[in-house]
């Protein structure tokens, strides 16, 4: 590549990628410096807990080496930042007003009911919270909650008078926060309510809800394109919003109108989670594309947004939130757990892209 300047080296590092994931390593904001002394170069770096740092430090140094062969020695320092650190925020007064404690919420939501919206968001919310972030949970399907049995609480929140108002406790489960309807009401009872109602009880798990320090509120919304997403989308910013979809046409079509919508009113689409893609036969090991296979996939390459995982067909998904306890955190070692802590992961590498603040400067001594 020649001469080596603050330019070239950033040239250099732009060629390597995050496992595949991302534009290129400078999006991550990892690299904190950069110092040649001679024909020495380091490289100082930070990362997160669950980036591979290791892979990324070897990839630096064959791209340089292979730039700059002149160079006879390169020291690339790691430094890995616990998750919570890594979080990169949101920031908007409007939120911060509203939720003064919270860095990044994030609505997970579907156009087409019944493609496992509600397994997805706790389960995705289990395994952010396994790998170290402050995690809420807002159950918004006012109208069919789920969460409390997935979670396995049915405690009813602490309430207590504050200054001005009432406020209310979240309650808590395998390291995540949550609320919802179904806590606060009898759980035979169904919720007759009109739109308005819905909307103003989740404006209230927003605004009375003591949530403290939060590095994700993960909203699960009911399905559609209804009130309480405007709701939602007109009383905080939203850091971006996750899309759950099945490969089928006839689900694909929804999941299209709702990242639509989210497009619409500015929400960023973080990406795309295919869940139902495929079953695998437990005495022959055959894999069965049961409800077709590569529509997420389409969609993200159609509408141009990240395809963050697809997710398999497992019985035990189905007991695991009906028994209270998510599979991610029953059965760690399964595939489904490690293909969730695989999405939660990219997750968290997406929300921090979309944070990034476009003038964090390098250090570069030269």
């Amino acid at each position: 590549m020649g001469d080596i300047t603050k330019s070239t080296i950033l040239s250099s590092l732009k060629k390597i990628k995050s496992d595949g994931f991302d534009p290129n390593i400078l999006t991550l904001n990892s690299i904190q410096s950069l110092e040649q002394k001679g024909n020495e170069l380091l490289v100082k770096l930070s990362f997160a807990t669950q980036v591979n740092s290791e892979i990324i430090k070897q990839k630096i140094e064959e791209q340089i080496k292979k730039d700059f062969p002149s160079l006879q020695k390169i020291n690339i320092e790691l430094q890995t930042r616990s998750i919570s650190a890594n979080i990169s925020s949101h920031n908007d007064p409007k939120k911060d007003a509203i939720l003064p404690g919270v860095k990044n919420t994030i609505a997970v939501a579907s156009g087409k009911g019944g493609v496992g919206k509600s397994t997805v968001a706790v389960n995705l919310a289990v395994a952010l919270a396994k790998d170290g972030a402050k995690v809420g949970l807002i159950d918004a399907d006012i109208y069919g909650p789920s969460v409390p049995l997935m979670l396995g609480i049915k405690d009813k929140p602490k309430v207590y008078q504050a200054e001005n108002s009432v406020r209310m406790l979240p309650l808590e489960n395998f390291g995540v926060k949550f609320i919802s309807i179904g806590v606060l009401v009898d759980d035979k009872a169904p919720i007759i309510w009109r739109g308005p109602m819905a909307s103003g009880a989740i404006k209230q798990f927003m605004t009375d809800v003591e949530w403290g320090e939060l590095d994700y509120l993960i909203f699960d919304l009911p399905p559609g394109t209804g009130d309480i997403q405007l709701t939602l989308v007109q009383t905080i910013p939203l850091t971006g919003a996750v899309i759950v979809t099945t490969p089928q046409e006839v689900s694909l079509i929804d999941a299209r109108k709702a990242l639509m919508m989210f497009n619409r009113v500015n929400v960023p689409v973080l990406g795309v989670i295919e869940n139902m893609s495929y079953f695998i036969a437990p005495d022959t090991g055959k894999k069965y594309d049961i409800f077709g296979s590569g529509g997420g996939e389409r969609i993200c390459k159609e509408l141009n947004v990240e395809f963050l995982g697809g997710i398999p067909i497992d019985p035990r998904i189905r007991e695991g939130g009906d028994n209270g306890v998510p599979m991610v955190y029953d059965q760690p070692d399964s595939e489904y757990a490690k293909i969730m802590v695989d999405i939660s992961r990219k997750l968290t590498e997406q929300v921090n892209i979309r944070n990034a603040n476009q003038n964090d400067k390098i250090e570069i001594i030269l």
